[in-house]
């Protein structure tokens, strides 16, 4: 193994900056940016950044064809992407090491890849990127802000790594300014929803569940914004407003000519697998947060207090409880109704656990799971299904997963919540909320809204009209 110490930033975004805008650079952020309210770092946020760019490998999913490219060579399937995922890892068996992750597959599984478990058309595609992206990385860079320390590590199972290697050090150790580019927003922000056509479709949802089709939907509305610019400074003031511990960022070709970015500040963690150890923490309660600290308080009293919200917990709980059940034994529900703060809400966050089953990968864990329940309802299929006929777009990413499944074979995953997609000169993302048959339209859609402050307070900061 090749192993390089570099100087420590508190900032992880300084380092990511040398590779910002290569093609297939990602940056796995916890969120350690200063918190905008308080000066300090949170401590609900995470231990540990990722940092990787130049793939040895990548691996593309549009539809029912998935591309593999590797040295040099082009390969176009149709098989199960988590499958071919998992053939692709096996050639790079890897032991563990004291970091989390040193080389892997990393990148995202769009929410969109889960319509064939629901058997659902592609006829209201939104975006142009693909359900699939993901590279496997032969190098990375991982800052653990516990011990201060930032290690630029590689199995080298690429000659091309080995002979770059020197290159890739000068490279994180050169001083290098924060970058000050432009970006700018060029137009109002829009939904696909009106507080009429919500109200609308929050009645449909709930004759469905009045129906006994369903106990709870997520009903998400759709945002959408004309940008021009460098999207990383984008990126870095979302960091800045609202730091959360399962943050990405990620620069990824669209096709030959045209690049998309992604931009997520997720505070949902979906999968972690360690070991033979599984770990979900589903999200589902809100209430904004608020400057006054008595209002700020009162309004995290009443969601722990609230019935309504954890049942609507409690039934997320239940659906991933089964999901694991699938691959791990002995799944437990270690936490429920955890009150976990950020800069523009308060949630309830569970925590459910369980052993994996001897011979079973981390990756069948995720497709098993997949998409998240906490973002659908349940029953899992019937609330896609009943999304589907509502929403006026499909959702894309949104509410996929973004994370790392190493060499080793551990795993981390977030909910792509929080989310934003700039791509072709637009900024779109979205915010949702579960559905249950007590809820009230106008607490909902409120909800949504606080949902997307965050987002919504970048935007305002860049534009320019």
């Amino acid at each position: 193994m090749l192993r390089q110490e570099i100087p420590y930033f508190h900032d992880s975004a300084l380092l990511f900056e040398r590779v910002a805008h290569q093609p297939w650079a990602m940056f796995l952020d916890s969120g350690q940016a200063l918190n905008a309210a308080t000066g300090k770092p949170g401590s609900q946020y995470g231990r540990y950044d990722i940092i990787v760019a130049e793939p040895v490998a990548t691996l593309v999913t549009r539809g029912v064809t998935t591309t593999i490219s590797e040295n040099g060579n082009i390969t176009v399937l149709t098989d199960d992407p988590f499958l071919l995922l998992k053939n692709l890892l096996k050639k790079y068996p890897a032991p563990k090491c004291d970091l989390p992750f040193s080389g892997g597959a990393l990148g995202y599984f769009a929410y969109d890849l889960g319509r064939k478990l629901a058997k659902l058309s592609d006829a209201k595609s939104a975006e142009a990127t693909p359900e699939v992206m993901v590279g496997i990385y032969d190098w990375a860079l991982v800052v653990d802000h516990r011990k201060k320390t930032a290690t630029l590590v590689s199995h080298a199972f690429s000659e091309e790594t080995r002979a770059k290697w020197h290159a890739l050090s000068a490279l994180f150790h050169a001083s290098l300014e924060a970058s000050a580019k432009s970006f700018q927003v060029t137009s109002q922000v829009e939904s696909n929803f009106t507080d009429t056509t919500y109200r609308q479709a929050f009645a449909q949802v709930q004759r469905y569940i009045s129906a006994g089709d369903c106990y709870q939907v997520n009903l998400a509305q759709r945002f959408l914004a004309n940008v021009r610019g460098d999207s990383w400074t984008a990126y870095k003031k979302l960091r800045e407003v609202s730091p959360a511990p399962f943050m990405a960022y990620m620069h990824l070709p669209l096709n030959e000519n045209e690049t998309f970015q992604m931009l997520s500040n997720s505070p949902e963690r979906f999968i972690q697998s360690v070991g033979d150890h599984v770990e979900t923490r589903p999200i589902k309660g809100t209430r904004p947060r608020a400057n006054d600290t008595v209002k700020d308080l009162a309004y995290a009293n009443e969601l722990l207090a609230s019935a309504k919200d954890r049942a609507e917990n409690l039934m997320i709980v239940d659906l991933l409880r089964n999901d694991m059940s699938k691959n791990c034994e002995s799944v437990k529900v270690e936490k429920l109704f955890q009150l976990q703060s950020f800069a523009n809400v308060h949630h309830l966050v569970s925590t459910v656990t369980g052993k994996l089953r001897q011979g079973v990968t981390a990756l069948e864990v995720l497709q098993g799971c997949f998409p998240g329940g906490s973002i659908t309802g349940a029953p899992k299929v019937r609330a896609m299904q009943i999304i589907d006929e509502i929403e006026p777009h499909n959702r894309g990413i949104y509410c996929g997963a973004i994370g790392y499944i190493g060499f080793d074979g551990d795993m981390d995953t977030n909910i792509a919540i929080r989310t934003a997609i700039i791509c072709k000169g637009q900024l779109s993302f979205y915010a949702g909320g579960g559905i249950v048959a007590d809820s009230d339209v106008a607490k909902e859609y409120a909800e949504t809204l606080d949902k997307a402050s965050s987002m919504i307070s970048v935007l305002k900061h860049f534009i320019r009209l």
